[in-house]
């Protein structure tokens, strides 16, 4: 397996993963998300593939103050294998070269599986609330999670 940044040739294997995953909602466009982050820090897009086929995304992000983890995702079939793992790694060394003295993500309410992989990768909950406003719509739809 090789972690890499993505590759444009990579967009359909990536939406049919994150698919699997269950991260692809409504009001968000996985297709305008790939986009967008490309315009933004595309090096820190990466994907774990083995023989051209893509196992597992991890977006990372850094504004200046706090570094971001948004679209970790690992195959069901590839689950347990460490990968998850790799890819969080990649993204951490990637945002402390740039600099990043800490990582926010969020994990919707009520996935536990992620909530302790998370805490076994020492992420713990801090004490604030999220809070979002979408400035561009990706459909008709106005929910924002």
């Amino acid at each position: 397996m090789l972690i890499r940044s993505f590759q444009p040739s990579d967009e359909p294997a990536v939406i049919a993963l994150w698919q699997a995953c269950d991260l692809i909602r409504p009001w968000n466009n996985p297709q305008l998300d790939i986009q967008r982050k490309l315009a933004v820090q595309p090096a820190m897009f990466l994907v774990a593939a083995a023989d051209q086929r893509v196992m597992g995304t991890v977006m990372a992000g850094y504004e200046g103050h706090r570094g971001w983890i948004n679209y970790l995702a690992v195959s069901p079939t590839e689950r347990l294998q460490g990968i998850g793992r790799q890819l969080m790694q990649a993204a951490e060394s990637a945002l402390k070269a740039a600099g990043c003295p800490k990582i926010n993500l969020q994990v919707r309410d009520g996935n536990d599986a992620a909530l302790a992989f998370y805490e076994r990768l020492g992420y713990g909950v801090d004490p604030v609330v999220s809070l979002g406003k979408r400035l561009l719509a990706d459909d008709s739809h106005t929910a924002d999670v």
